[in-house]
């Protein structure tokens, strides 16, 4: 099943579009993304995408400080490219703020995870890249099952505009560093190849 998208008024603001977004009955299960100002509603991803998902998660509870979290269906905002993401995960200081209910500002976030899905792997490579380099997040993550050459895992840091520079890539099976704050090594010989 590939991603459905929802039409919406351009002259619609950004308040008008999270609240559509916050109000509308989406199909259970479903995760539901404002990708350049489109709503997407994607099917939930498939066991692979969940395991891949779940070993960097588990890896990451070692490294990070007490106070932030791991987080796999927190909701980021990015207005200015008119994006709300649900990455696959997100890890960011815990929000002690009572008005936090269905999102975060991406720029809250230290890093986010994508893994891509067959359907819309395009959108992990192309906008939420972009969207997350202008929001500043540190260091952004891909895990692309559905590359080109093959399997890979991309790590993207140094974000100037709504650009990243490619920090290290590397086929599955190949180790991959995270930097400091979290100094962690990823071992993607252990994720799961379709």
């Amino acid at each position: 099943m590939s991603a459905l998208t929802v039409g919406h008024d351009p002259e619609q603001s950004w308040d008008e579009l999270v609240q559509f977004w916050e109000e509308m009955e989406w199909p259970e299960g479903s995760k539901v993304e404002i990708i350049e100002g489109i709503v997407t509603v994607s099917p939930a991803p498939a066991y692979r995408h969940n395991d891949i998902a779940e070993r960097i998660q588990r890896r990451l509870y070692s490294v990070i400080p007490e106070d932030w979290g791991v987080y796999q269906t927190l909701s980021i905002a990015v207005p200015s490219r008119l994006g709300m993401f649900i990455p696959d995960i997100v890890v960011a200081p815990r929000q002690t703020d009572s008005d936090v209910d269905s999102h975060i500002p991406a720029g809250l976030a230290e890093l986010v995870v994508e893994v891509t899905s067959k359907a819309n792997a395009h959108h992990d490579r192309v906008s939420k890249p972009a969207a997350y380099a202008t929001a500043g997040i540190p260091l952004y993550l891909l895990v692309d099952r559905w590359a080109p050459g093959g399997p890979t895992a991309t790590l993207y840091g140094e974000p100037k505009g709504d650009v990243y520079r490619v920090l290290s890539a590397v086929k599955f099976g190949d180790p991959l560093k995270l930097p400091e704050p979290f100094g962690l090594t990823i071992d993607t010989a252990e994720f799961p190849v379709d």
